[in-house]
């Protein structure tokens, strides 16, 4: 399948954006980092509004998009819910900011609203990628590397506004990192595996004819695989990226230089976050190619 860049940039953009409130919602929980919290609420709304720039950057008659919020169980229409709410959330988030004496507490009831719609909107978005007609999407591995990215791209981005903002890193956020590094390698690699296996679920077929593609060629079962000749050197690169932020975590544990290892271990995670969308496009071969009567 050609690849969808404005999708990518989306699906990865807002899985950041829900890291990053997502993050500051625990700090929040734990009376922490509240120098930080209205810079990683500025930066998580700015990435929000971004990715959503980016979705419509993918329609070509982009008014027609209204016609799908009329169905609730479109995959559009409950990302659209999803995000009111977490923009509603994120709002009374603000305002509870802005009235706390120190300018960075919020209700604890405000901030475990604030991690559920993170959690509840990764879930969403990934969810409505999920189809029969493409066998490497239907998995809810798919779903829980969307939730993985957020868990490295959020803390890593908080570890670094934290070591500005309030002079060093919570030890509460040091272990998000770390755990969340590694639920993000998991998930990732774990993902990887499950598209390449995903390949069981198509039957060689020697010929066939489809009087609406006639010149259409026989898809290639090799290359539906992350680890097939076409797709290897990302899949390898994609591993390495999931790899670097566990290691980053643990050095910035260790030696305490968040503004060096955080970002180090960002890039890596949205590198990784952005390989594996375009991993997840290649492998996202329909069976219709293949069982077209």
């Amino acid at each position: 399948m050609e690849l969808q860049w404005p999708l990518i940039l989306f699906t990865t953009l807002a899985a950041w954006s829900v890291g990053v409130f997502g993050t500051q919602s625990l700090l929040a929980l734990k009376g922490e980092g509240k120098k930080s919290q209205m810079t990683c609420w500025i930066v998580a709304a700015v990435l929000l509004v971004v990715s959503g720039i980016a979705v419509f950057l993918h329609l070509q008659h982009w008014e027609r998009i209204f016609n799908g919020f009329g169905h609730i169980t479109s995959g559009i229409t409950q990302e659209l819910i999803a995000i009111v709410v977490l923009a509603v959330i994120a709002i009374i988030y603000l305002a509870c900011l802005r009235r706390s004496d120190d300018g960075g507490s919020v209700p604890s009831w405000c901030a475990i609203c604030g991690i559920a719609i993170a959690v509840v909107l990764d879930c969403v978005m990934a969810h409505s990628y999920m189809m029969d007609a493409r066998p490497a999407w239907n998995s809810i591995v798919e779903i829980l590397s969307i939730i993985g990215a957020s868990c490295i791209l959020g803390p890593a981005t908080v570890s670094i506004i934290e070591e500005m903002k309030d002079g060093g890193v919570s030890a509460i956020n040091a272990s998000a990192n770390f755990i969340g590094s590694i639920v993000a390698a998991v998930t990732s690699i774990g993902y990887l595996i499950v598209m390449a296996m995903s390949n069981s679920a198509f039957t060689q077929i020697d010929y066939y004819f489809d009087p609406v593609h006639p010149t259409h060629g026989m898809v290639d079962l090799a290359n539906i695989t992350p680890f097939g000749s076409g797709s290897v050197g990302l899949t390898i690169v994609t591993i390495v990226c999931a790899l670097v932020p566990v290691a980053c975590a643990y050095m910035g544990k260790k030696k305490g230089n968040w503004k060096m290892w955080g970002a180090i271990a960002l890039v890596a995670g949205l590198a990784c976050a952005i390989c594996l969308r375009v991993v997840f496009y290649q492998m996202g071969t329909s069976v219709y190619a293949l069982y077209s009567l």
